[in-house]
Order: structure tokens, then C-alpha cells, then sequence
């Protein structure tokens, strides 16, 4: 288990040029729960100085797929807005920061009004504490009447519906999650011709090398120097020993985590 990690480079392979063994790097593997993983070169990013282990490990997934979700494919500019359902989750708040970066403005949603509080400490522009459909109106008049530029839907087919009313006209909607297990809703497609709206997913589940290549090396130029300037420092929820690993699966579980979740390497 585990598909990103933080380490030293212990060995590399036959023809690899950029990376050395010693070097501190951070990326999405397989097998990171473990003494040592596997990486591709590709993947392997440099650490910033300034980040702890624990932070570079929650780096690559979370931040690697909101760069593709709203600099890639999201075209977010400043001062649009953005709209996260789920916000606390760690593809939330890596949406909220990489926003704060690049000068646009959040509103998140979630269940609980303390992790929209802890958020707002550290530039949430605006949260709607829910856990139903119930956010487009309230996104509106946050807005303005115009609703969100960007949408990033962490939740699922319970609120895809409510996230395209929401949606502003010439508007881009990312789908990156259904942890509500709700996978099918209907779309009227009469109102996404007339808006304009850009409907898209975020899995790699079909993306080939080439792709992932370009992610990685286009997050790096334009959003991994903030990172490592500390404009925005990765938010890690706890960390945890290697023999603890079902306290940390539970700690997933039980929807109290704000940010990212940490396993330490046996």
C-alpha cells in the first residue's frame, strides 16, 4: 500500500541521469508503505529545504492532481474563484493553498464548522458548513450572483447536481472523488450548452507516462517554488508510526482529519 512517498535515495537504476543516490525526494510510488519504495525518475522531485519529511510526504499525490485539476485543465486565474466541496480533505486544502498561489479566492465546503475555522486561519476566503446539496445559493451570493469559475467536487455524485448550479457561465468543474459511493446523477444538458461549462475527471487510471511526465515537470516550475519559499506550507493532520497503521486507517476514516495523514517508514 501507499502510492507517495519522502526519502533518500539509497540506489538508482541503469541510465538514470537526474537524480543520485543521497539526494532527498519526494513522489508518488507504489509500495510506499515500506522500508524502501520504487520510484521513477521522473517522478522524483527535490525536496525544498525547508519541509520536514513528514510534509514532502504529503506533497505529490494531493498537490501532483489539483495542478492538473486547476492549472492543466482549470485555467484558474486570480481572483476567480474556487469552490471545494470537502475542503478539510487533503486534495482540499492542497486546492486551497495551490489557489493561494496563484492569487484566486476559495470557498470551501464541509460538515464541520471547526475545520472551516482552522482553514479560514490559513486564507480560506469563505466556508459553508454542510454535508448536503444544499451550497449553490449561498456560492452565489458569495460571488456576487455569478457563482464559482472553478469547481473541484471531493465528494461525489450527491453533489454534482448542486455543484453545476453553482457553476459560473464559461465555468470548469473537476470530479476527483465519490467517496459518497454515488457514481451516477443527471446532467441538463441544455443549461451545460448554454453555459458553456467544462466537465472533466482527474483519475490517472488512463493517463499514459508521458502525461504523468508532464504534470510533475510543469508543478514544479510553477508551483513547488512556493511551496519551497514557505507562501504556502503543506498541512499535515498527524503523523504516525509504521506500527500504528490501523490507528492511522482509522483516523481516515473517521472524518476528523484536517490535511494530510503520515505513516512513518519502518
Amino acid at each position: 500500500g501507499g502510492h507517495e512517498a519522502a526519502g533518500e535515495v539509497s540506489a538508482i537504476g541503469e541510465g538514470v541521469i537526474y537524480v543520485k543516490v543521497g539526494d532527498r525526494v519526494m513522489g508518488r510510488a507504489r509500495g510506499g508503505f515500506a522500508e524502501y519504495a520504487v520510484m521513477q525518475e521522473f517522478e522524483a522531485m527535490r525536496m525544498p529545504e525547508r519541509l520536514s519529511w513528514e510534509q514532502a510526504a504529503g506533497v505529490p499525490l494531493v498537490f501532483l492532481v489539483t495542478y492538473d485539476m486547476l492549472v492543466r485543465h482549470g485555467r484558474l486565474k486570480a481572483e476567480e474563484w474556487l469552490l471545494v466541496t470537502a475542503v478539510s480533505a487533503g486534495v482540499g486544502v492542497a486546492c486551497m493553498q495551490t489557489a493561494q498561489l496563484l492569487g484566486a479566492k476559495v470557498i470551501g465546503t464541509s460538515g464541520s464548522q471547526d475545520k472551516l475555522d482552522r482553514l479560514a486561519s490559513i486564507g480560506l476566503n469563505a466556508g459553508i458548513a454542510t454535508r448536503k446539496p444544499d451550497f449553490a445559493d449561498k456560492v452565489k451570493e458569495i460571488t456576487g450572483g455569478k457563482g464559482a469559475n472553478v469547481i473541484v467536487n471531493n465528494v461525489g455524485g450527491s453533489v454534482f447536481g448542486e455543484c453545476l448550479r453553482a457553476l459560473a457561465y464559461q465555468g470548469r468543474f473537476a470530479t476527483v472523488s465519490t467517496v459518497d459511493e454515488v457514481t451516477k446523477c443527471e446532467i441538463d444538458v441544455a443549461q451545460l450548452h448554454a453555459n458553456r461549462w467544462e466537465l472533466f475527471g482527474a483519475s490517472n487510471r488512463f493517463t499514459s507516462q508521458e502525461m504523468r511526465r508532464v504534470v510533475v515537470r510543469n508543478f514544479v516550475r510553477d508551483i513547488l517554488p512556493g511551496i519551497g519559499s514557505g507562501r504556502v506550507t503543506p498541512l499535515v493532520d498527524s503523523v504516525f508510526e509504521f506500527s500504528q497503521l490501523p490507528a492511522a486507517r482509522d483516523r481516515m476514516l473517521s472524518n476528523l482529519q484536517v490535511g494530510k495523514i503520515i505513516l512513518l517508514a519502518p
